[in-house]
């Protein structure tokens, strides 16, 4: 028996494989660097001798400079094109590590990772303007949860590979080896995009979420607090319960199996759901039980650090895909690169506030327990802020309010 294959329908798969593959490539490159910090944090701070809470000043670094350019990005990715957002972003993440790895001091580091913010706040934009564009409205939901995945990539690539290079060669040498990597999506990338740019006027003006949005927003904030200290904390919690920093990476890995699973998973059943808000809302009630497992480990009991990272990858990893695959599935949130890139300005201000104030609270009086509790806390208002989601939609959809759009302020 043969098969046959017509030479479309391979064209059309052969397509449809490189467009997951870039758009999985750039959402994981920018945010590679998270994981790395959280897994290479131990190299780091015995290399640069500071106290293993600066840390944190490391990933807000990134993403503070992240979430305040994400105020502008899906303007500029409208204005630029898929095709040119695309090229942009790989060669400033590409620029970004190799300035990481030559960095001398602790100072020339936090600038250098700052210099990854720029593609962090392209990412999302650039990648739902894409969607937009080559993806039929009903493959959407899958695609996004896909191409979210590839955020969860990076921290099974860094979990697994970074511990192991920089053991041998150094923790600059296992960044360095990202610069290549870089180039190559860099030169192939945009050719999956279309070759026409979208054009559209890139406004300096800000612009105001809808009611929603703004909701969204803030759960997300809360999320991306939640997850920034978990992992940036991970590795070092973990050592000090008498983890060596290769099995600490291992964490991280597993970390990241998880969150692919969660998002490809998790992403077309909310796309299916009438309201995703109900989703959310569970999902970080179960992320705050697995932070209460993690708070409870100790030297002798190091399986409540897999169980808890286990549930954080299987639970508040999966909200950020679910709510990405929202805006493109409801126009009330917003054209699909600019509500991206606002609902960017709250996951990223979350992960630049949550490593410094997690850090800040680990050496405090209640040491690491106070700070596991704190995010347990942030969790709960995410809780709260779901359920707002969920009444202010359900009010929508019975037609009690106007329809909430994006409005420029000048």
């Amino acid at each position: 028996m043969t098969l046959n294959v017509s030479p479309s329908a391979a064209d059309s798969a052969l397509d449809a494989f490189l467009l997951r593959t870039v758009m999985t490539g750039a959402m994981a490159l920018p945010m590679l660097i998270f994981y790395a910090i959280g897994t290479l944090g131990p190299f780091l701070v015995a290399d640069l001798g500071v106290a293993p809470g600066w840390l944190g000043y490391l990933t807000m670094s990134a993403f503070g400079f992240a979430a305040l350019l994400s105020l502008w990005a899906g303007p500029l990715v409208n204005r630029l094109g898929s095709r040119r957002a695309l090229a942009l972003l790989f060669l400033v993440a590409t620029l970004a590590y190799g300035l990481i790895a030559v960095a001398p001091t602790f100072g020339g580091l936090v600038l250098a990772v700052a210099v990854c913010g720029i593609a962090q706040a392209l990412s999302n934009p650039a990648t739902n303007l894409l969607i937009a564009e080559r993806v039929p409205p009903q493959k959407k939901a899958a695609v996004v949860g896909v191409k979210q995945a590839g955020v969860q990539v990076a921290a099974l690539f860094a979990g697994l590979v970074l511990p192991g290079i920089a053991q041998q060669f150094g923790w600059r040498a296992a960044l360095l080896l990202l610069v290549p990597l870089g180039l190559l999506l860099a030169l192939g990338a945009p050719r999956i995009a279309p070759k026409v740019a979208a054009g559209k006027p890139a406004s300096s003006g800000l612009t105001r979420p809808s009611r929603m949005l703004a909701l969204l927003m803030a759960i997300q904030l809360c999320a991306g607090v939640v997850l920034s200290a978990y992992i940036t904390f991970l590795g070092v919690f973990a050592t000090r319960q008498g983890m060596s920093s290769v099995v600490a990476g291992g964490l991280v890995a597993v970390f990241g199996v998880m969150g692919i699973l969660a998002r490809v998973v998790l992403t077309p059943i909310g796309g299916r759901m009438r309201d995703e808000s109900w989703l959310l809302l569970l999902l970080l009630v179960l992320a705050a039980c697995a932070i209460g497992v993690t708070a409870q480990a100790t030297p002798e009991r190091h399986w409540m650090l897999w169980t808890g990272t286990i549930g954080v990858g299987l639970t508040a990893v999966a909200t950020n895909a679910i709510a990405m695959s929202m805006l493109l599935r409801d126009r009330a949130f917003g054209a699909p690169a600019t509500s991206a890139g606002l609902l960017s300005v709250g996951f990223f201000g979350g992960f630049a506030f949550g490593p410094p104030s997690f850090g800040a609270l680990s050496v405090g009086p209640w040491g690491f327990a106070g700070a596991w509790a704190a995010l347990i806390g942030v969790l709960a208002l995410g809780v709260l802020l779901a359920l707002w989601l969920a009444w202010v939609r359900h009010s929508f959809n019975r037609g009690g309010e106007e329809p909430s759009r994006a409005v420029g302020v000048k």
